[in-house]
């Protein structure tokens, strides 16, 4: 099985008051994992990614995601949030308590970004698969889930 999610890529019951808040704790984290080295770029990649249009699902989920050359290999993070971050728009309306954060290199943005999105799409409209992630008690039950559906 593929870990693109490993246990330290999931932070659960995190504080985020904003939508920028979050993006920007995506970029630090995937900065400290290893998954980049350019904070700037990766934030960058996240901001022009919600300027086309919310990443902000269904049923609390948002799926944002960064597509550049700065990103060593295709990772997840996963972010649960302590409360919901009201200003991150869905396309149900409900507030975002859920971040599972794609981050490519820009090489296979028309192929891995494009896998990674469709499976994670797909999980989504799996009731169980959202309430492992909602119900967790630690991160690797989420990375668990979360690899099984991506392989």
């Amino acid at each position: 099985m593929t870990e693109f999610v490993k246990p330290q890529n999931v932070l659960l019951d995190i504080a985020c008051a904003s939508k920028a808040e979050a993006l920007d704790l995506l970029s630090r984290k995937a900065v400290e994992l290893g998954i980049t080295e350019d904070y700037d770029t990766v934030r960058t990649a996240f901001d022009a990614r919600e300027a086309e249009g919310s990443t902000g699902m269904m049923d609390g989920f948002a799926v944002p995601h960064a597509k550049c050359d700065a990103i060593a290999g295709a990772a997840v993070i996963v972010l649960r949030f302590a409360n919901a971050v009201a200003d991150w728009e869905s396309i149900d309306g409900s507030d975002i308590m859920f971040a599972i954060a794609l981050l490519v290199p820009g090489a296979e943005a028309g192929t891995t970004h494009i896998q990674l999105l469709a499976k994670v799409a797909r999980a989504l409209m799996d009731e169980e698969f959202r309430n492992v992630i909602r119900t967790a008690d630690q991160p690797d039950q989420v990375s668990d889930v979360i690899n099984a559906r991506l392989d």
